[in-house]
């Protein structure tokens, strides 16, 4: 029997490497742009044409090859970075392993021109698929000059699975964001399709988060800067007046490499507890400088998951360093006093009249005596006759209320409405006609959420979400059958976008004149809206936008399908009933109606429960504990 096992071919094993290392045309930016601040360029500029599929061209002013680095750059396992394991344990480079040149070349044609300073002659190289093609004197100034063409042209299942080029340039420009706060002394400049997307000067980590995200951050930003024996910390925590639903701004780095640590996440997050809202989250741009030996960042081809020895300790440093920073800053919380529902307590004022002080307590003055404690037994001595006077009085009052709920009259509508609901996997919600009635029984809690009796116990719908699904559902409908029309406006507005902003507002700009949205591109990332649906009057169209983008940028790889989801999710987010509103019972009656005759009212489209029930069983249960 003849032997199976074989060593694989070099260009093989480079292909299966580049499955890892190179997963889309931002890996390959990412890997050529950290070999270049590795060569000491101060000044890198990046070119891509079709989003990375047809080129992508990484130029930078290092310190060049010569000719027998530039071809032995591309063997696998190729490095300058180190020359022995241990110095996986001091690195002070972005790469190490020498394996994302040759992974590119493998699934790429790669031209690379580059010359070493001081000398008059470069080198150029070219490579296709791991095979050499021609190595030659070549004339160019100092640097380094790659050329990734074709991605992916010899991998035929690779190339179709990326994604259309709005979604794939989104990602070449969040890594490009990246790189650039991580870089702030370094020059770059981003291009597509001969459109300068981003340039940008050196300066500080401040300057370059402005230049990437909007001058408006400047005075969202709250300056950390804390150094101790285990870790250097410095950076900036975003005010929680500016916390985000979507889109939030969360960056952390070290040494000089982004990362991604989910554990220092938690924890600055944790110290935003009780000042901002459960559905949002504050941006933050943090730095981390800690001895290399205390680090190990070879635990992920992308090097951005890193293992820290002492990560206990800097967990306690770096929430110490933003809850003070937070309390230099007065982002303390407010002290929430419910004064609409609260009891009147009244408070001693020796010069005010008695009667006034009987009147405030049914006749008992709070300020006598306290009831004396008798002998070790549990029970205290009989309150005075003026309270249980005052009780009296308090009953009688609950009680002419409860005689107006039962007096009430249940709307045909909205018991046909509760009665023949779909709620999936929620107990039965009609209403229980013998114990209750619906007209006068529904009412309003803290203006967000709508209470009504229900044959299992109390059902509970949080307006605002419910009112989201009924417009979402109808937007949808609405996109089926043409869209909406047209509101046009008298002064346009203006609307300003990030780069990576702009990027997603061309990818679905057919999708929002389809649905009756009226703007225009005016160059330089800004919009001018014309017109918008008809059905936000009220709302703010730009807003909505924002929103819609926010709502793409999280979904990722999407269809036309899915932003006209998102965009009708958007819209009626913003449309919606805010928590909060005051609502009449005929509102409530109407939104419950609409609510409860939809397929499937229990949950938002995005999976947020909206009705509850308390089972009378639990409310009894509550009653014998």
């Amino acid at each position: 029997m003849s032997d199976v096992i074989k060593l694989l071919p070099d260009s093989v094993a480079n292909q299966i490497a580049a499955g890892e290392v190179i997963q889309r045309p931002a890996s390959v930016i990412k890997e050529l742009v950290e070999n270049a601040v590795d060569a000491g360029g101060t000044n890198i500029q990046i070119i891509i044409k079709d989003a990375g599929r047809t080129l992508i061209q990484v130029i930078d002013n290092g310190c060049g090859m010569s000719a027998t680095d530039a071809r032995l750059a591309f063997e696998r396992h190729s490095t300058s970075k180190i020359t022995e394991a241990a110095d996986l344990f001091t690195l002070h480079t972005m790469g190490f392993r020498g394996e994302a040149l040759a992974s590119i070349c493998a699934v790429a044609q790669v031209e690379l021109v580059t010359m070493r300073k001081g000398e008059s002659i470069g080198t150029r190289i070219c490579i296709s698929g791991s095979k050499l093609e021609s190595q030659e004197a070549y004339a160019t100034i100092p640097g380094s000059n790659f050329k990734v063409k074709n991605l992916f042209f010899n991998v035929p299942a690779r190339r179709k699975f990326l994604k259309k080029d709005s979604v794939e340039l989104s990602n070449i420009v969040r890594e490009f964001e990246r790189l650039a706060l991580v870089n702030p002394g370094i020059g770059l400049e981003l291009i597509h399709n001969d459109t300068m997307v981003h340039q940008l000067l050196p300066g500080s980590l401040k300057y370059r988060i402005t230049s990437l995200f909007g001058k408006s951050l400047d005075k969202q930003l709250i300056s950390i800067d804390v150094e101790t024996p285990v870790v250097k910390i410095d950076g900036f925590v975003g005010l929680p007046a500016n916390a985000r639903r979507r889109g939030a701004l969360q960056y952390l780095f070290v040494n000089g490499r982004n990362m991604r640590h989910p554990y220092f996440a938690k924890a600055v997050l944790t110290c935003y507890e009780k000042l901002i809202a459960n559905d949002v989250q504050p941006n933050y741009f943090l730095n981390f400088t800690v001895d290399p030996s205390t680090i190990d960042v070879n635990i992920h081809p992308t090097k951005n998951e890193i293992k820290f020895e002492n990560e206990q300790a800097i967990w306690q440093i770096l929430m110490a360093a933003v809850r003070e920073a937070l309390g230099k800053s007065n982002a303390v919380p407010s002290i929430d006093f419910d004064v609409d529902d609260s009891p009147e307590i009244p408070v001693f004022n020796p010069n005010a009249n008695a009667k006034v002080t009987e009147e405030i307590s049914g006749g008992y003055n709070p300020f006598d005596s306290a009831p004396k404690y008798n002998g070790g037994n549990s029970n205290y001595t009989s309150r005075p006759s003026s309270i249980n006077n005052g009780l009296r009085r308090a009953t009688a009052n609950w009680e002419s209320l409860y005689d107006n709920f039962n007096n009430a009259t249940t709307p045909s509508s909205l018991n046909t409405a509760i009665d023949t609901a779909d709620t999936g996997s929620l107990p039965q919600m009609h209403v229980d006609a013998e114990d209750s009635t619906a007209e006068d029984s529904i009412f309003q809690l803290k203006n967000k959420y709508i209470i009504s009796p229900a044959a299992s116990g109390l059902m509970i719908i949080d307006q605002h979400r419910a009112h989201i699904l009924i417009l979402y559902n109808k937007y949808m409908e609405a996109q089926k059958h043409g869209g909406f029309s047209t509101q046009q406006v008298i002064f346009p507005e203006i609307i300003t976008l990030s780069p990576s902003q702009n990027v997603i507002m061309e990818s679905i700009e057919p999708n929002l004149k389809e649905i009756g949205f009226d703007i225009s591109f005016l160059g330089d990332n800004s919009w001018t809206v014309n017109g918008y649906p008809s059905v936000l009057d009220g709302v703010s169209p730009n807003e909505v936008l924002l929103k819609m983008i926010d709502n793409v940028s999280d979904g990722g790889d999407v269809t036309d399908e899915d932003i006209k989801m998102q965009t009708a999710l958007a819209m009626a987010k913003a449309a919606a009933i805010p928590s909060g509103k005051a609502m009449s019972v005929q509102e409530m009656k109407h939104l419950m109606t609409e609510l409860l005759t939809l397929p499937s009212p229990g949950f938002t489209p995005t999976g947020l429960p909206i009705i509850q029930i308390i089972s009378t069983d639990e409310i009894s249960d509550r009653f014998t504990r």
